[in-house]
């Protein structure tokens, strides 16, 4: 592993972490409409959750298995643009337009791509992946769940065009510093999102009740209102967002920047995948226990998607910030603003901690659903509470590795821990052992321990700083 040099002078701890008034001025100026965006979101989803939870626990835990194997196609998507995008954050850095609107356009053909291949797998095999989160010895209630499940899966692949437009500009605009306008079209859709799943959902104002089904025809339609607000303001502003200006005069991207692009996002793209797959496969080993268990899952992950939305979003202001100094060629700059991002974002950890604990007992009675669920919920919610700052630092890290350019760290880092470490525990735990599940999510959790380790030599020795946009 190559360690860069870089001539910068001995500083005490508060210099090294601690930055100006300015520095948190910027960083807020540029993280908060993604941490606002981010809250709302997951605040509907939240709501999403509880409306679809009222229903029953056999369509909650269809919803929230359907949206297992969802997930798998938002990360895929998420990889393949970050790859992309950490040359757009470099590209605008060094204010190359050129190479920004071919950056772009890779990004469009790539998410064409995945939405082929995933629209085939979900209508091909939708069923028996659903069927394989369903152990229960209750023969109505294991197909009630899949019936959910199947039918709000197939209804969300409506809106993946939708999904790749928008994660296309959104991601491209965050690159280049514009963070505002992704957060108003995704309040609005949100909005969208929330009167059309009260409406369809419970079938209020003369709608049908659709249940489960209206929940994901509601989130369709938010996907496309997002989709023409973003699309609509990036052409309509080619003064500042001067990469829409003729992005679809050509559909082409120079062979040397696909082997570019490829060299660099294909560790990523494997990276989300192959994490997403492990998520859905440690959900599909905790399922053995149950449906409750994938029930009370549901409910603390939502809760926890919330109460880590601050710190977690501090990794987009890694990709922007130190993406661009990097791509200027201010490499010290770029370490030492990581640095400070880094440490904020492990003390915003600790106020998503105090969140989570105090709302541990309360959301889960929030759910139509046994005791049992809602008891298995609320110690889940606790143990996410008490390892927040380890995922703020794992989370800065991960990025930190990303916006250098070094992606196949990244995904040994990441997915490959998953893979080597967390999944095997899990499953040795699950089927050779009674632990209680609570218990054995406590102790997967814990065996990140080792990433923290890792993450911490990989980011002091300085491996990551680069400029991969330089000719």
């Amino acid at each position: 592993m190559k360690q860069v040099q870089l001539n910068m002078p001995k500083m005490s701890f508060r210099q090294k972490y601690i930055g100006s008034k300015d520095f948190y001025r910027m960083i807020l100026t540029i993280v908060m409409p993604i941490i606002i965006q981010n809250t709302i979101t997951s605040l509907v989803n939240m709501l999403d959750n509880v409306m679809v939870g009222r229903v029953g626990t056999e369509q909650m835990s269809g919803v929230s298995i359907a949206n297992q194997i969802f997930f798998i196609y938002m990360l895929a998507i998420f990889g393949g643009l970050s790859g992309i995008g950490i040359f757009t954050a470099q590209y605008f850095g060094k204010k190359d337009i050129e190479g920004l609107r071919i950056s772009v356009r890779a990004k469009l053909w790539l998410g064409i791509i995945l939405t082929v291949i995933a629209l085939a797998v979900v209508h091909l095999f939708g069923e028996p992946l659903i069927r394989m989160f369903l152990n229960d010895d209750s023969i109505e209630a294991v197909e009630l769940t899949l019936n959910s499940g199947l039918s709000y899966l197939r209804i969300m692949t409506i809106g993946f065009p939708a999904m790749v437009l928008v994660n296309v500009y959104a991601s491209t605009l965050r690159e280049c510093g514009e963070t505002k306008v992704p957060m108003r079209a995704g309040i609005t859709a949100i909005l969208v999102n929330l009167t059309f799943n009260y409406l369809l959902i419970y079938g209020k104002l003369g709608f049908p009740k659709l249940g489960v089904s209206g929940a994901a025809i509601a989130t369709v339609l938010s996907r496309y209102v997002e989709a023409l607000i973003i699309v609509i303001w990036a052409h309509r502003h080619k003064d500042i967002q001067p990469w829409a200006d003729k992005l679809y005069a050509s559909f082409r991207v120079p062979y040397k920047n696909v082997k570019a692009f490829t060299a660099k996002g294909t560790p990523l793209l494997i990276n989300e995948v192959l994490f997403s797959l492990i998520m859905a496969m440690l959900t599909q080993c905790y399922s053995m226990r149950g449906l409750n268990v994938i029930a009370a899952f549901n409910i603390a992950n939502t809760m926890n998607n919330l109460g880590r939305v601050f710190f977690m979003s501090m990794g987009s202001a890694v990709s922007i910030v130190v993406g661009q100094k990097l791509g200027a060629g201010e490499l010290e700059v770029a370490k030492d603003y990581d640095n400070k991002i880094i440490a904020f974002s492990i003390m915003l950890s600790f106020i998503s901690m105090a969140v989570l604990l105090a709302g541990s007992g309360i959301f889960p009675q929030l759910y139509n659903t046994n005791d049992e669920v809602r008891h298995v919920a609320t110690k889940l919610i606790i143990v996410n509470a008490l390892f927040c700052p380890m995922v703020g630092f794992i989370n800065a890290a991960y990025f930190t590795l990303r916006s250098g350019g070094k992606t196949i760290i990244t995904f040994i880092f990441d997915s490959a821990f998953l893979a080597v470490i967390s999944y095997p525990v899990c499953f040795v735990l699950v089927h050779y052992t009674s632990l209680n599940v609570v218990w054995i999510f406590t102790i997967v959790t814990a065996s990140e321990l080792i990433k923290c380790a890792v993450g911490y030599v990989m980011i002091k020795r300085n491996m990551w700083i680069q400029n991969i946009v330089n000719d």
